[in-house]
């Protein structure tokens, strides 16, 4: 037996939509009712029509995620323990490590921890890069003081970092409230570990433990968090900064996928076996309205 711990979850690629993307540059529309205004009109009047507003048009840059295994014809040849062929073994690895390549560019990206990484176009020296998702959020987010700013929402900057401070109900209740007020219905709460400790010691804000008949235990987990207006399932991610808290509807986030996962024999250049694995795909935010961050929770 081989044994391998190593974190490969990726819930939250795992639960959004699923969508196909036809270019390298891939575009989606969002639009918005008039907000609730007088309306009362004369009987028999004749009057002018009304403009109409042009829907909103985003995109995010296709990026290319890729691994090669490369295994010597000794390797392959020779029995070994745990696995008939060490190809077949090294490719399920990799394929494992591409898919949370792709949930750790999503939801982080690089840069400095939390503020999400701004999409790259990219040429004949420099790679295309998706935006992460905080990066599209303005509407229902929270940032700390001083320097802290959201995005422009559109993929092509960064948050700024704020002042660190403690991520409280305050601050969620705070965010989702907005978000309600806007016609979102985030139903997931993503944290990364440290916060989903935090949550755990929440002790207002409707927060719901999980109740057990075993009198030897002692669960002290919040597996569901209540608030005015959102009931939103808590879970973590290894993939999520300390710095950031998403709020989030699995039904207005996509991964939209130009080329699927899969793997191409290389041509031999010696004593080896080499295969290409390879995707193409980038991150829809279909409506950030829908969605709500809290920012520089890392205090």
């Amino acid at each position: 037996m081989i044994w391998d711990v190593s974190p490969d979850e990726t819930p939250f690629l795992s639960a959004i939509k699923k969508n196909k993307a036809t270019g390298v540059t891939h575009e989606w529309q969002t639009d918005a009712l008039d907000a609730p205004a007088a309306n009362a009109h004369i009987d028999g009047d004749d009057t002018d029509g009304t403009a109409i507003t042009a829907s909103a048009r985003l995109n995010n840059y296709c990026q290319i995620l890729k691994k090669i295994p490369i295994v010597s014809g000794t390797q392959e040849a020779v029995n070994k323990a745990g696995r008939k062929s060490e190809m077949a073994y090294q490719k399920a690895r990799k394929m494992k490590e591409i898919k949370t390549d792709l949930e750790w560019a999503m939801l982080d990206g690089g840069g400095a921890a939390g503020i999400g990484n701004a999409k790259v176009i990219g040429d004949s020296t420099t790679a295309r890069e998706m935006a992460s998702i905080q990066t599209y959020i303005i509407t229902a987010a929270s940032v700390g003081a001083g320097a802290g700013a959201v995005a422009a929402g559109t993929g092509a900057d960064t948050m700024t970092a704020g002042t660190a401070r403690a991520f409280t109900t305050t601050l969620l209740d705070g965010v989702l409230a907005t978000s309600f007020t806007n016609g979102g219905n985030p139903n997931t709460l993503y944290v990364s570990p440290t916060n989903k400790g935090v949550v755990g010691s929440f002790t207002a804000g409707g927060a719901t433990r999980y109740v057990t008949t075993d009198d030897s235990k002692l669960n002290s987990s919040v597996d569901v968090y209540v608030g005015d207006f959102h009931t939103l399932k808590v879970v973590p991610s290894r993939q999520m900064a300390n710095e950031i808290v998403l709020c989030i509807d699995h039904d207005y986030c996509a991964v939209s996928t130009l080329r699927p996962l899969g793997s191409t024999p290389l041509a031999k250049t010696g004593d080896n076996l080499k295969e290409e694995l390879l995707m193409e795909a980038t991150l829809e935010v279909c409506n950030e309205k829908a969605l709500a961050i809290v920012a520089d929770t890392n205090g």
